[in-house]
């Protein structure tokens, strides 16, 4: 339980960390944080004694982890703007949807069956993107665009057959090259961020793989003993953070609209999951 509830707060305080690495940008945040996180998990597998499972891997495993990584690295690079630029909000509202995507997915990729409360729920969610989008003059693409590619992820993950720490550090050191000689390339050319600011600022960006790699490894150690209602639910913790963050630290505005817009996507969660623990209670127990 600790080890859930602390992956989700770590995740949920996350906005509080990438605006300490400006003036760096997004692009070469991501890079430090793929680069960086590829070292420390590469430190934990080597303390596991799990290498060796890089060798059993097949081809198809490695084609979805591929996947994997690139759908993950897109995730990153657009909450690391969004944390950046003034939209913590709408990143949480995104964190907010995953679900509700998490179950459309379900129904488009797995054909699984979808209840009266999915499918309400399902469409509270449209309304409310509806309602954000009449807001801001536009939809909301920050929220739209880390659900969809978190979703994805989930997906993907959902049919890799590998260790939780082996197929996440295989994600890192599959975008390490694409990342390492973005990195070499910007301080090539001056534009890089690691040298510069003061031996502060370049650890902070070194920071970016822990501050990546200890959540990964809580929610891997989390999943694994908790029940699946019970991760479920302490999801919430990560974007409500994320949202006070925003709102009551960042004092991003937060009009009429928007309340009605987030109210919509509470009440679908909401729906969400008092169905599944219905059919949870009326699944026969093997």
């Amino acid at each position: 339980m600790f080890a859930g509830i602390g992956a989700y707060v770590w995740w949920g305080l996350c906005p509080g960390f990438f605006p300490l690495l400006l003036p760096a940008g997004s692009l070469e945040v991501l890079a430090h944080r793929i680069v960086w996180s590829a070292v420390c998990l590469c430190g934990v597998l080597a303390v596991a004694g799990r290498f060796g499972d890089l060798r059993t891997l097949g081809g198809r495993t490695w084609l979805l982890l591929l996947a994997a990584s690139a759908l993950i690295s897109v995730n990153w690079g657009i909450y690391i703007w969004a944390a950046t630029n003034g939209h913590v909000v709408d990143a949480a509202l995104g964190y907010f949807v995953t679900p509700l995507v998490t179950v459309a997915l379900g129904v488009l990729v797995f054909r699984e069956r979808i209840g009266r409360w999915q499918l309400a729920a399902l469409g509270l969610a449209v309304v409310a993107v509806v309602v954000l989008t009449a807001e801001v003059g536009e939809p909301p693409y920050v929220a739209v665009g880390l659900a969809i590619s978190f979703g994805l992820y989930g997906l993907v993950k959902k049919v890799v057959v590998a260790d939780p720490r082996v197929s996440v550090a295989v994600e890192t050191l599959l975008a390490l090259p694409l990342a390492g000689g973005y990195l070499v390339v910007l301080q090539l050319l001056g534009q890089g961020h690691v040298v510069g600011y003061g031996a502060g600022h370049a650890a902070l960006l070194v920071l970016a793989g822990p501050v990546t790699a200890v959540p990964l490894l809580l929610f891997a150690a989390g999943a694994q003993r908790l029940p699946m209602v019970t991760m479920g639910l302490l999801f919430y913790l990560n974007p409500a953070l994320q949202m006070a963050w925003g709102v009551f630290v960042a004092h991003e505005p937060m009009p009429l609209g928007r309340w009605i817009g987030f109210g919509l996507i509470w009440v679908a969660l909401g729906v969400l999951t008092v169905g599944s623990m219905r059919r949870r209670e009326a699944s026969p127990v093997p």
